[in-house]
């Protein structure tokens, strides 16, 4: 690799140790992951000349994992913490590097990339749970919900306490408006021990009923939601509709202005803004996924 490109990078390594470091690292720990991961990329496509950087970054990863994951600052496609990875055990079959190369795609929003190498896993090592519930959330970004929605309930005869793998049957049962389903799956795991599925049930909820109709009910649910996770900036612009919706105009335009604020450089809090400056100007205010 020449120096220059290995300055660079080394730049790059540099300044994300310093964020590591710094009092924001576990509000960035999401965003801190998937750059993390995108250097591990560019390092494996450059060759050699990289082992002693690549240690380095091995060390950040490691950091990484030290930082505190909640539901506040992780994805919903995201494992809660480096430990929560799926992993195989049949190294023998090489089936845990397809099931962490999965991860890692997911994590660049490669999702097409991830069934791919995810499916190869489960060739290897069947019936794994993880692995499947992995897939499913690939395959679920891809706008595959038929097969989406058969990995997570293989998941579910495995493993019918999972919860995650409930949320996204319940999730899908509201793209397709089955919403009986959808509130029966998101209500079971609403009680779960899994704090991130009780957000999720939650904000999925609040969805439901908003597609019914039934504003307080939604807003309800959504409120709930912001108060487990407030950095769920989508929770906002929804329950903003809500409150819209139910003749509370002040509420709407209130909560949109606190998601806005929230996070300015998050798209859902963009629309946010929109929504306010809409709602002030005396425009129709209209709904969107």
């Amino acid at each position: 690799m020449r120096e220059a490109a290995l300055a660079a990078l080394r730049r790059r390594q540099a300044a994300l140790a310093a964020r590591l470091a710094g009092p924001e690292a576990a509000a960035d720990r999401a965003a801190l992951r998937l750059e993390i991961i995108a250097l591990f990329e560019e390092l494996d496509a450059a060759g050699a000349g990289v082992a002693e950087l690549k240690d380095d970054l091995k060390r950040l990863a490691e950091a990484w994992k030290d930082l505190p994951a909640t539901a506040a600052n992780a994805s919903p496609l995201e494992p809660r913490s480096a430990e929560d990875t799926p992993r195989t055990h049949t190294d023998r079959l090489n089936a845990s590097t397809f099931v962490e190369k999965g991860w890692s795609l997911i994590a660049l929003g490669d999702h097409a990339g991830a069934e791919r190498a995810l499916l190869r896993a489960l060739e290897l090592a069947p019936d794994d749970s993880r692995t499947e519930a992995l897939l499913g959330w690939a395959q679920m970004h891809q706008e595959k919900l038929d097969e989406a929605l058969a990995s997570f309930q293989r998941v579910l005869l495995r493993d019918a306490m999972n919860a995650m793998a409930r949320v996204n049957i319940g999730y899908i049962c509201l793209r397709r408006r089955i919403f009986g389903e959808a509130i029966e799956h998101l209500s079971r795991a609403m009680h779960s021990e899994d704090r991130k599925a009780v957000l999720y049930a939650h904000f999925y909820l609040g969805l439901v009923y908003l597609e019914r109709e039934m504003y307080a009910d939604a807003g309800s649910f959504l409120e709930k939601a912001i108060g487990l996770g407030p950095n769920l900036i989508e929770a906002y612009y929804h329950l903003g509709h809500a409150h819209w919706l139910h003749g509370e105009p002040d509420r709407a335009v209130d909560t949109w202005r606190r998601g806005a604020e929230a996070n300015k450089f998050n798209q859902w809090a963009k629309r946010c803004a929109e929504m306010v400056v809409s709602a002030e100007r005396g425009e129709a205010v209209s709904r969107s996924a």
